[in-house]
């Protein structure tokens, strides 16, 4: 069974992986210095978690709904290629990741399938062991997650979507509204590293990172509204 989703637990997986983690920050800062033009819209915290939570679950197949210009996908690869296991497929309208992404993260791990994912993603086939939304942020777009694909996920499997956070509380008609209503129905709670609605944690984890050593930024981002949870 999956550890519940904490600060602490989180606090602890930097401590684990804090090698690896070393060298993919400074893969990632290779990458923007390579790709300019990369648009990175996780902040460093998010995409950290992200790695460190993938690293820790060991998923098969790691479903990313929503690449933009393919940031979030290098971290999602790098955590499988040290994994030493594991395949990602990626499902959006804009191909730009095809066009980041190093041939070397992408060969026999990663497949792109363009196109709106309420249809890609419709009678899909995918044993989905981590979810990963960042993606069209509207109500109605988290209506079809939560009524049509969450239902195919396993209990269990740890979900991640971005942009739910960008103050202390959702924005009142908005993906993350539509989401927090769901776990709450679901009787399901979250975790969030955002510094505007969980400051404390934030800074537990800032402190962490700076005793290891990783502290200093890949990217200079601070947005930071991303949630994780275990499906229930």
């Amino acid at each position: 069974m999956a550890e519940e989703l904490t600060a602490r637990h989180v606090c602890d997986l930097y401590a684990e992986y804090q090698d690896d983690l070393r060298t993919v920050r400074k893969e990632q800062r290779e990458l923007r210095t390579t790709s300019p033009t990369m648009r990175t819209q996780l902040d460093d915290l998010e995409a950290e978690i992200t790695y460190l939570l993938i690293r820790a679950g060991r998923p098969a197949t790691v479903v990313e709904i929503g690449s933009l210009h393919g940031w979030s996908t290098t971290w999602i690869l790098r955590a499988l290629r040290d994994n030493g296991a594991g395949a990602l497929v990626t499902h959006d309208l804009i191909g730009d990741a095809r066009t980041n992404v190093p041939a070397d993260l992408a060969d026999g791990r990663w497949t792109f399938i363009p196109g709106d994912a309420r249809r890609t993603l419709h009678d899909h086939r995918h044993h989905i062991d981590h979810l990963y939304i960042d993606a069209a942020h509207t109500a109605s777009f988290a209506r079809w997650f939560v009524r049509d694909l969450f239902p195919t996920v396993r209990p269990g499997t740890t979900v991640s979507v971005h942009d739910v956070f960008h103050g202390r509380r959702p924005w009142p008609v908005s993906e993350g509204r539509v989401l927090l209503n769901w776990l709450a129905a679901h009787g399901t709670g979250h975790f969030t590293a955002s510094r505007r609605a969980a400051p404390a944690v934030n800074r537990r984890l800032r402190d962490v990172k700076e005793r290891l050593g990783l502290l200093t930024p890949v990217h200079d981002g601070r947005d930071d509204p991303m949630l994780f949870f275990r499906m229930p």
